[in-house]
């Protein structure tokens, strides 16, 4: 069975600062609008690709910068959520979308088992398997890493406008989430969304599997993407992030 990457495609994740001991560990599922040259387009217009259905725009730019500041380790996506949702289970029919907001992915009506499987096996395992291995050392050190997942959000939705610059998502563990939510309202007097726009839950594999199974302090934000969609944007929420990081000693 021939393989879905090439040579030529970039890999299904990347790591910062390997080997810290920053106690803190940043997250972006979504990081990468990248498809695998095999797929070409996944049958849709170039734009769609550059849109929010394939990634999260800005987030990766966020989350790099936070552990560029702050020494953290980082693990990112490599592919776009339309190729293979880093951030569902295996249940979750939006693993490989066959439709995302309204938009048909070609390449994704009727996947074969195999073609599934490749994704599966190239690009899904290997990111969780590199989190699996980061959170590892960390516990060889004996360190207990907070978990950030960074994530961005469209500033409307089905004609409403998102009021909140950010939102923090809660699981039903909150000694991370909820000092995190309760410094950012005290910044600049921000907008900060309570489990807004979304809610955690059993389809945000990564926070679930990675960090509250492990009984690790953990939050999951969304950051409207109008904000962070530029350098200067994205510098200056980072900025924020590890100033209200910091003032809490990494929760």
């Amino acid at each position: 069975m021939a393989a879905l990457l090439s040579s030529s495609d970039p890999q299904p994740f990347s790591h910062a600062n390997r080997g810290s001991k920053v106690p803190l560990l940043v997250l972006c599922d979504h990081a990468s609008n990248r498809v695998p040259e095999a797929l070409g387009t996944l049958g849709v217009a170039d734009h769609h690709l550059e849109a929010h259905i394939a990634w999260d725009i800005g987030a990766h730019n966020v989350a790099q910068r936070i552990v560029e500041q702050t020494g953290a380790r980082g693990v990112f996506s490599g592919f776009s959520r339309l190729v293979i949702d880093c951030n569902r289970p295996l249940r979750n029919p939006t693993l490989v979308p066959e439709i995302s907001d309204g938009i048909e992915i070609t390449a994704n009506q009727n996947l074969s088992r195999e073609d599934l499987g490749k994704r599966l096996e190239e690009i899904y395992l290997p990111y969780h398997f590199a989190v699996v291995e980061a959170l590892s050392e960390f516990a060889a050190k004996n360190i207990e890493p907070f978990v950030l997942s960074i994530h961005s959000c469209t500033p409307v939705i089905n004609g409403l406008a998102r009021p909140w610059a950010i939102g923090i998502a809660h699981s039903p563990d909150e000694r991370g989430s909820r000092p995190l939510l309760n410094a950012l309202r005290q910044t600049d007097d921000l907008e900060v969304g309570d489990n807004e726009p979304y809610t955690v839950d059993h389809d945000d594999y990564t926070i679930y599997v990675h960090a509250l199974d492990r009984g690790l302090k953990h939050a999951l934000i969304e950051i409207r993407q109008d904000l962070i969609g530029d350098d200067e944007g994205a510098r200056l929420w980072a900025d924020r992030l590890c100033r209200v990081l910091s003032d809490l000693s990494w929760i």
